[in-house]
């Protein structure tokens, strides 16, 4: 289902749509011309006919327009978000089980409509979010120093057993605490138009690619990322460093057998699949970024995924912009996400634009 967002023209068929299913993520106001009043979408009122129906991105827009605001459901009225109610919900109680149904009286709908709408927000089922809320916490006990047993439990696994399942960090909780010993990491560094490339690889993919002024700067990018793992050069990597130049000059296109170690939580898996999926020589706003994942509401924790991206140019994150088109901050530094919009906007024979 298509949402309509207040800083865009309200598609009318879509809002008719929400407001038919009394959709809770709908953001708009609709008036009747028959009654004068002007309600939230899921107000509880008999629906009005279609024909009679408008619809307005603000309760101000309405209320302008001459429609004043409805008893039952008030929507002059600040309310806070569903979704908002259900995150926090969960951030407060992660610790421990927190069933759809227990979820669904707090919203005020049903369990289905819970998952639909998290899950169609978030990115993620709200046992997927309580899942990764507590491996944030677990990982954050083990890096204070606090014993593994000790963080297991006050991280809300029941069992040491349930923190091991499924690898919420990426190695074990053990290996986690002591900084990634016992990972190896095969690596190297290149030169590129784009300043030095550093690589980092797993047994499982590609799990580091970084950029910097020296060859040490940017290998020195892998080791603060990696501080304990066992790190050894292999030159052979050097084909990632040429692949991904190639990426970017529009002599290649992404490999297909290319294996990724992202190492993230689901939210953020789905935040730098959808990166991928922006062409060459295009950019996105991270408003657009989120509207095209069908979470509009989103965009600052789409801006803060972005941010945490581990693997450069073959995770494009270097095209989403600002939403005048400014060069917004980057990780590796805001003038080499120039020079790389530049090369690949060349390529395409587009323009980008230099605004900083």
């Amino acid at each position: 289902m298509v949402l309509v967002s207040i800083n865009h023209p309200i598609d009318p068929e879509a809002a008719w749509q929400q407001l038919f299913a009394r959709d809770p993520a709908a953001t708009f106001f609709y008036a009747v011309a028959t009654t004068g009043v002007f309600c939230r979408p899921t107000c509880a009122s008999r629906r009005p006919l279609r024909a009679n129906v408008r619809f307005f991105p603000t309760a101000q827009a309405a209320q302008a327009a001459g429609f004043r605001p409805c008893k039952r459901c008030r929507p002059t009225t600040a309310q806070i978000n569903p979704l908002d109610k259900i995150r926090s919900y969960i951030e407060d109680n992660f610790d421990r089980p927190v069933p759809l149904a227990e979820l669904g009286r707090i919203a005020g709908m049903s369990p289905f409509t819970v998952q639909r709408l998290f899950k169609r927000e978030m990115g993620a089922s709200p046992l997927a979010y309580q899942r990764a809320l507590r491996a944030s916490s677990l990982r954050g006990a083990l890096k204070q120093g606090d014993s593994v047993t000790k963080a297991i439990y006050e991280a809300g696994f029941g069992s040491s057993s349930r923190a091991y399942e499924g690898a919420p960090l990426g190695m074990t909780p053990a290996r986690f605490a002591q900084g990634g010993r016992g990972e190896q990491i095969a690596f190297t560094t290149a030169r590129s138009p784009f300043g030095w490339l550093v690589v980092g690889s797993t047994h499982r993919g590609l799990c580091w690619l970084a950029l910097g002024a020296t060859s040490a700067e940017a290998e020195a990018s892998l080791r603060e990322e990696f501080p304990l793992a066992t790190l050894y050069g292999d030159p052979s990597l050097s084909k990632l460093v040429d692949a991904a130049v190639a990426i970017v000059s529009g002599s290649a296109q992404p490999p297909t057998e290319l294996s990724l170690d992202l190492r993230g939580t689901a939210f953020q898996l789905r935040v730098w699949q959808a990166l991928r999926q922006i062409p060459r020589g295009q950019t996105r706003t991270y408003s657009q970024l989120a509207r095209e994942m069908g979470i509009p509401r989103s965009t600052r924790a789409v801006a803060r995924a972005c941010a945490t991206n581990r693997v450069s140019l073959f995770v494009p994150c270097h095209r989403v912009v600002g939403v005048t088109g400014s060069l917004t901050g980057y990780r590796w530094g805001v003038e080499r996400k120039r020079k790389l919009l530049e090369a690949e906007g060349a390529a395409n024979g587009t323009h980008i634009p230099r605004s900083a």
